[in-house]
């Protein structure tokens, strides 16, 4: 679709609204480690969605939208994207997962206080829908996690009040 971009950049060059912090998320391995991880692992998913109406076609049932997501390690040692999973929802109930390495054909390294944000697109047979998923993430010291993507609307503009 020719949408799919990214770029690293430092973590103050972007102000971003919809902040979801999973270090809870990734807290889940033991609890007996759990501030400890908190304080290491704390990765920030956000998101923007655009419909993409020169590419889609409702007599065809296809509406296509890209959507942006910043990834921040506000923790404290690094962490590598490995893969992501993505699981779509269009407004019938149709759902399609997705899994693969990377985003975007990287798998970034985010030192502590950096970002990654990247560019890529869906199209669904409706004109409402969401995505969520989760990316698994590996951190510098070896211990793998999760690191959740909040739950997203995809909308034609004005079809949602």
């Amino acid at each position: 679709m020719g949408l799919s971009s990214g770029r690293a950049f430092p973590s103050n060059s972007m102000h971003w609204t919809g902040l979801f912090d999973s270090c809870a998320i990734a807290g889940r391995k033991q609890s007996s480690r759990r501030k400890l991880m908190a304080d290491n692992y704390r990765i920030t998913v956000t998101t923007r969605t655009v419909f993409i109406p020169d590419q889609s076609d409702e007599g065809a049932e296809r509406f296509v939208f890209a959507y942006t997501i910043n990834i921040a390690n506000h923790g404290q040692i690094p962490v590598q994207l490995i893969s992501r999973r993505w699981v779509i929802i269009d407004a019938n109930q149709r759902v399609q997962e997705v899994r693969g390495l990377g985003v975007v054909g990287a798998q970034p390294l985010l030192r502590p206080g950096e970002q990654f944000e990247y560019t890529s697109g869906t199209a669904i047979a409706t004109p409402v829908g969401s995505m969520r998923g989760s990316y698994q993430m590996v951190a510098e010291d070896g211990s793998p996690f999760e690191a959740e993507i909040p739950e997203f609307i995809l909308a034609v503009p004005r079809v949602l009040h």
